[in-house]
């Protein structure tokens, strides 16, 4: 069999070079595009439903919240198995798929079968799935801050953007920031609306999470006045 072989290669040798020559370019070719990751993610196919319900404590949360959601993904196909972790006013129910079964497929089981589910949960419990990624797949943390923090060395000019006189904030919006409080809550808002809005316009980027501050909200609340006057 040998033989053959090697009289084969003597015999067309000007093909058997030309083979070798076009298997050692496309095996440089895909040296070169292969994707190397110091850190490779070697988590499983999961997905992760995060849950606020603000009011509750953790008993509560296992009892109404995550519970009924883990009884709502079962049956699922490629489903196998739940994890879940229930605290103070969150729960999070991680469902494990699978390697074989396509993410995108996952997701939209897991969507409707939470849809599904609403009608059991408390009032105000949204479910929400996070992004396809994990915990390995955190690239980049960041802290948003003032320069010159409490106007300590910084240039004032009262009325312009930037740190006042009297140790207020003045915002290019035109708010003026007084509060330890308000300081904290407008980092929050450029975090959310400003820097997030562009990092998920980055190609690869698959979600943005933050942490800290306080999240500005608007209420709005009639004046309740009797209907006869």
């Amino acid at each position: 069999m040998i033989e053959r072989i090697l009289g084969f290669s003597l015999h067309h040798r000007y093909m058997i070079a030309l083979v070798t020559a076009a298997i050692a370019a496309f095996g440089f070719y895909s040296l070169k595009n292969l994707p190397i990751d110091a850190v490779p993610d070697i988590t499983n196919n999961q997905v992760q439903i995060n849950t606020s319900a603000p009011a509750l404590s953790p008993l509560e949360v296992e009892k109404q919240v995550t519970f009924p959601v883990e009884t709502a993904l079962a049956g699922i196909p490629g489903l196998e198995s739940t994890r879940s972790i229930s605290r103070n006013g969150f729960s999070q129910v991680t469902a494990i798929f699978r390697d074989d079964v396509d993410i995108y497929f996952a997701r939209q089981q897991v969507g409707e079968r939470l849809s599904e589910s609403k009608e059991t949960l408390p009032a105000g419990a949204e479910p929400g799935m996070g992004a396809i990624s994990t915990g390995l797949g955190e690239i980049y943390m960041w802290t948003v801050r003032y320069t010159n923090p409490k106007g300590k060395d910084a240039p004032m000019k009262n009325g312009e953007p930037g740190w006042q006189s009297d140790g207020s904030y003045l915002t290019p919006e035109g708010q003026k920031l007084k509060s330890e409080v308000e300081l904290a809550s407008y980092l929050r808002t450029v975090q959310d609306w400003i820097i997030r809005p562009q990092l998920k316009g980055v190609l690869g980027v698959a979600g943005v999470d933050a942490i800290g501050g306080y999240v500005q909200q608007y209420h709005v609340q009639p004046i309740r006045k009797n209907w006869w006057h």
